[in-house]
C-alpha cells in the first residue's frame, strides 16, 4: 500500500516534509492491515499460521524437538534428532513434495529453516522470509542488498539461518552485521555492525540464542582476520562480551603470534555452537589458522585455532579448550558441529562431546572438563598423521605443503566438513557424511594484504585420486562403521543429516536428491531428485498434526509430507 500511495503523493506537489510524513503513514497503515488480515484469516479457521509469536528460553532448551524446530540444529544439543514419527519406514515411500519456495538471489542455499507454530523462517543472502509452513505462502519478506567488495566466502553471500527469541528474529549479514527483526512483520528493529577494522571479515552462520544473549561469529579465517565469538543483549543489541580466539600479546597462547600477526591469525567461528544448560556451557568450534598453508610465521600450536572452546555464556570466560589439529597446515577447520550426547561410555554414564572432524578423525571428549577420551580415523585416505596419542594430539607423519606440491589426505575439502551430522538416542548411533579424497598441497609464502585472501597458495587435484562420499553410522565405542552407504556423485555436495524417532535418516545425497534410509541398517527407502546440488541440512516439523521434512537445494526450499 505504501508504494501504491507514494506516486500520487509525490505528484500532488506537497512540500517534502509533508510527502515523507504521508508516505510513512501509509506504510504503517499497510502493516496494520497486513497483521489484521492474518488475524482474521486465523480466526476464520482458514490459515495455519499463528500471529501470536513468543519463543521462551525454556522452549529453546527443550529436547528433542517435535512440532517446532526453533534453531539451526533444532535444539541446543546439535543432535538433529526429531521426536516426530508419523513418517515411518513403512510409509516413507509415499512421501511427496507439498510445496517448493524459490529465491532469486542464490543458487546455493545453505539455510536450515526454523519453524514455530506453522510459521517458517528462512534466509537467502541478506534476505529473510517468513512463510506459511503448510503451503509455502510468503507472509513477509525482509530485503537488504548484498554487500559489494567482499572476498572469498563472504563474497558468496551464504547465510545459514536465523535465531529467534520472544517475538524477535536475529540474523547475520554477509558483512557481519547483526540484525534484529520483528518476527510478526519483518520490520528491522536494530542493526549492529560487529566486525570492524578489517575489510576481510564476513559472516555466514546462524546466531545462537542463549538466555538473554544472541551469540555470533565471523567468517574470513582464510583471509587474515582475528576470530572471535561475541554476545549481544537480545533487546538492545549492546555488546555484552567478546572472546578473541587468537590471543593478544601477553595472553596465554600468544607465543604463536609474534608481532602483529595475532590481528590476522584466523580461527574464525563461522558455524553456530551448541549449549548445555545444566553445565551452563557453550561449545563453539574454530577454523584454521592463517596463513593456511605456511606455518613459518606462526610457530607453536596456534591457539585457539582448529579447536573446540567451552565458554561461560554469561561472561564469555574460557572454561576449557581442546585443539584437534595443533599447528594446522592443511586448512582443517574444526567447525563441524560439536554434538552433545549423554550415554554410557567406558562402562559409566558420561556427558560427552562428539565430533567427526575435517582432519579425518572421530573424537569423543568429556564435555564437563574437556578430557580426551578417544579418537579413531573414519576414512582410509589419511596420510598427514598416523594416529592420535593418549593426550589427544596427532602423531604426525611429516606430510606438509611444499613449493613442489605434496599429496595430502584428506584433501582441501576435508574428510567431512560443516554439513550437519546427527545422533539418534534410540539407535545410539552417530551419523555423518564422509569423503575419501586427496589433493596436492602447495606452499608459497606471501604477505598479508587487506582485500585479498591469505592462504599462502593452496591445493590442486591429485592425479589419480577421485573424491568418494559415503554416509556412515558409528557407535561411540567402535572404530568401525556399523554400516556404510556409498554415494554415486562427484563428491562435491554439502548435504547434511537428520534422524527421527521412527527410525528414519534423511540427508542430502551426492546426486542432487533428498534421501531417506533405515537408520538401523542404512537401507535406502525413498529419494526425490531436486535437480540441484544440495548444500544444506534437512529438518522436520509438524503443522496440524501432519509431519513435514524440509531442505534447501540450490535456489529452492522443498517441503515433503505424506498424501
Amino acid at each position: 500500500m505504501a508504494d501504491t500511495f507514494k506516486e500520487p503523493v509525490e505528484k500532488a506537489g506537497f512540500p517534502a516534509q509533508m510527502r515523507r510524513f504521508l508516505i510513512a503513514a501509509a506504510g504503517l497503515w499497510a502493516s496494520f492491515l497486513l497483521l489484521q488480515t492474518r488475524a482474521q484469516t486465523q480466526d476464520a479457521g482458514n490459515g495455519s499460521v499463528s500471529t501470536s509469536i513468543h519463543v521462551t528460553s525454556e522452549a529453546l532448551a527443550a529436547h528433542p524437538v517435535g512440532a517446532n524446530w526453533l534453531s539451526y540444529n533444532g535444539d541446543y544439543t546439535g543432535r538433529r534428532f526429531s521426536s516426530l514419527e508419523q513418517i515411518t519406514r513403512k510409509n516413507v515411500e509415499q512421501l511427496r513434495a507439498q510445496w517448493v519456495f524459490h529465491v532469486s538471489n542464490s543458487n546455493s542455499m545453505e539455510v536450515t529453516p526454523v519453524v514455530l507454530d506453522g510459521l517458517m523462517f528462512i534466509t537467502s543472502a541478506n534476505d529473510a522470509f517468513a512463510l506459511d509452513a503448510q503451503t509455502g505462502r510468503v507472509i513477509w519478506h525482509y530485503s537488504r542488498p548484498i554487500t559489494e567488495g567482499l572476498i572469498d566466502d563472504a563474497s558468496q553471500h551464504h547465510n545459514r539461518g536465523i535465531g529467534i527469541l520472544g517475538s524477535h528474529v536475529y540474523m547475520e549479514t554477509d558483512n557481519a552485521h547483526l540484525l534484529c527483526l520483528d518476527a510478526r512483520s519483518g520490520h528491522l528493529l536494530w542493526d549492529v555492525p560487529y566486525a570492524e577494522g578489517n575489510k576481510n571479515y564476513g559472516a555466514t552462520s546462524a546466531p545462537l540464542i542463549v538466555k538473554d544473549k544472541v551469540l555470533v561469529g565471523t567468517s574470513g579465517g582464510d583471509d587474515g582476520v582475528r576470530g572471535f565469538i561475541a554476545a549481544f543483549d537480545v533487546e538492545t543489541g549492546k555488546e555484552v562480551w567478546r572472546f578473541w580466539t587468537i590471543p593478544g600479546p601477553g595472553e596465554f597462547g600468544s607465543e604463536s603470534w609474534p608481532g602483529e600477526l595475532y590481528k590476522r591469525g584466523g580461527g574464525t567461528t563461522w558455524m553456530p555452537g551448541t549449549y548445555d544448560p545444566e553445565l551452563n556451557t557453550v561449545y563453539w568450534c574454530t577454523s584454521n589458522p592463517a596463513p593456511d598453508f605456511d606455518g613459518g610465521p606462526r610457530p607453536g600450536d596456534d591457539l585457539y585455532t582448529a579447536s573446540v572452546l567451552a565458554l561461560n555464556p554469561d561472561t564469555g570466560k574460557l572454561k576449557w579448550y581442546f585443539q584437534f589439529t595443533p599447528h594446522d597446515l592443511y586448512d582443517y577447520d574444526a567447525t563441524e558441529t560439536p554434538v552433545l550426547v549423554d550415554a554410557n561410555y567406558g562402562g559409566q554414564p558420561r556427558n560427552l562431546l562428539v565430533q567427526a572432524n575435517r582432519n579425518g578423525f572421530f573424537y569423543v571428549l568429556d564435555r564437563t572438563n574437556g578430557k580426551f577420551l578417544s579418537a579413531f580415523p573414519f576414512v582410509e585416505k589419511l596420510n598427514w598423521a598416523r594416529g592420535i596419542d593418549a593426550q589427544g594430539r596427532p602423531i604426525r607423519t611429516g606430510v606438509q605443503p611444499t613449493a613442489e606440491g605434496t599429496r595430502t589426505c584428506p584433501g582441501f575439502i576435508g574428510a567431512t566438513n560443516w554439513y550437519s551430522p546427527s545422533y539418534n538416542p534410540s539407535t545410539h548411533l552417530f551419523y555423518f557424511l564422509a569423503s575419501e579424497n586427496c589433493d596436492v598441497f602447495l606452499l608459497k609464502p606471501e604477505e598479508f594484504s587487506e582485500g585479498k585472501t591469505y592462504y599462502s597458495t593452496g591445493a590442486r587435484r591429485s592425479p589419480g585420486d577421485h573424491a568418494q562420499k559415503s554416509l556412515l553410522a558409528f557407535s561411540l565405542e567402535s572404530d568401525k562403521p556399523v554400516w556404510r552407504y556409498p554415494q554415486t556423485g562427484p563428491g562435491h555436495s554439502s548435504g547434511g543429516v537428520m534422524t527421527t524417532a521412527s527410525g528414519l535418516l534423511f540427508f542430502g545425497d551426492d546426486a542432487q536428491s533428498v534421501e531417506a534410509v533405515d537408520a538401523q541398517t542404512g537401507k535406502p527407502l525413498w529419494h526425490f531428485n531436486t535437480g540441484q546440488n544440495i548444500h544444506a541440512s534437512p529438518m522436520s516439523y509438524a503443522v496440524k498434526a501432519k509431519q513435514y521434512v524440509a531442505i534447501a537445494a540450490g535456489s529452492d526450499v522443498f517441503s515433503f509430507g505424506l498424501p
